[in-house]
């Protein structure tokens, strides 16, 4: 019935942004006309958490190396926040071009994508 999820970031700099995603992360992309580019992302997880409000979403890409990660980006200019470590993984943070925010995290919990 769901074959995928369509993921939007909304960005002041929409087209800084995603030339990062082009040519930073290297993501696959189709333009869809316009210069729409529209990316293909890798397996994705949904996590469902308990909040005091509803409403509030967030957006972390994984990697298998956070280390290796934030060693690349720094070679690119790109500059990333201290690893953290966090109950569920080792996390960093980075600011995109257009100003918002990206949470970028190695995993150590149980992951549905390791027996898929």
């Amino acid at each position: 019935m769901i074959r995928g999820a369509h993921v939007v970031i909304y960005s002041a700099d929409a087209e800084s942004d995603r030339a990062f995603f082009r040519d930073v992360l290297d993501y696959p992309f189709v333009d869809a006309g316009h210069g729409w580019l529209i990316f293909a992302l890798p397996p994705a997880e949904l996590a469902i958490h308990p909040a005091e409000v509803d409403g509030g979403q967030e957006l972390f890409l994984m990697c298998d190396d956070i280390e290796a990660f934030v060693a690349r980006m720094s070679e690119l200019g790109v500059a990333c926040s201290d690893i953290g470590t966090e109950r569920w993984g080792l996390l960093t943070r980075l600011t995109l071009p257009g100003g918002g925010g990206l949470g970028v995290y190695q995993p150590t919990h149980a992951s549905p994508l390791d027996s898929a």
